[in-house]
């Protein structure tokens, strides 16, 4: 996950591209840039610079609460695949029909793969219906579910994670959404298909520090272990 920390629009660009270069010089497989500290125009600097250095790593973006920005520059960039925090559950019954026909109608548009997420952190549940429910609707509406605990950083609940597959019969893949570590990778990743890191790879595990090499290359290391075993 690149955050897009930095000082001003050039030292957001100018950290994006020293932290995608370390987390793909260690392998990772995608590098989602995301406005968590920045905007919508620093994704699009961000993703017009990291498109152009052909690292190897798939490419997806996230625009938080902006999906069709997230869209459009899907549209405009190499971009493999899209990250939308909630797909299901945080609309009340009257807002979820526009918004899923709206959502159908950017898929169409662009048609790059979705990671969408369901009772995703932070996001209200006020969809008035049992969990499963929320579940099978999400699934039907991207390819792969992203399944979080509470908060930034909190290890995701593999009960929630057994869930979702209970749910989806096996149907989309899940990939872990907060909270996986070195020390941790190899039990969530016996029950989900991949994950999305952020802060465990930066100074001090904090989302506020800048990627450090190390933090990655241990990481991918527990990463490869589980790899190897399977």
């Amino acid at each position: 996950m690149l955050h897009l920390a930095g000082e001003g629009r050039q030292g957001k660009l100018d950290q994006a591209e020293e932290e995608a270069r370390i987390l793909a010089g260690e392998g990772v497989d995608g590098l989602v840039v995301e406005n968590y500290f920045g905007d919508a125009e620093d994704v699009e600097r961000a993703l017009d610079r990291i498109c152009g250095l052909r690292l190897g790593s798939r490419i997806g973006v996230n625009v938080l609460r902006d999906d069709a920005a997230a869209f459009a520059l899907a549209g405009r960039y190499p971009v493999d695949f899209i990250q939308i925090d909630s797909v299901a559950g945080h609309l009340p019954p009257e807002a979820d029909a526009s918004f899923a026909a709206e959502l159908a109608a950017h898929r169409t548009a662009v048609p790059v793969l979705l990671l969408g997420g369901v009772r995703f952190k932070y996001k209200p549940v006020l969809s008035g219906r049992p969990e499963v429910e929320d579940v099978k609707i999400g699934a039907a509406r991207c390819d792969a579910l992203v399944v979080t605990s509470n908060a930034t950083a909190e290890p995701t609940d593999l009960d929630k994670v057994a869930r979702f597959r209970a749910a989806t019969n096996g149907s989309v893949p899940l990939v872990i959404g907060a909270g996986m570590t070195e020390a941790n990778a190899a039990e969530q990743l016996a029950v989900a298909d991949g994950a999305i890191v952020g802060s465990w790879l930066k100074r001090d595990h904090r989302d506020t520090g800048p990627v450090e090499a190390d933090h990655v290359a241990r990481f991918m290391r527990a990463v490869r272990s589980v790899r190897i075993a399977a």
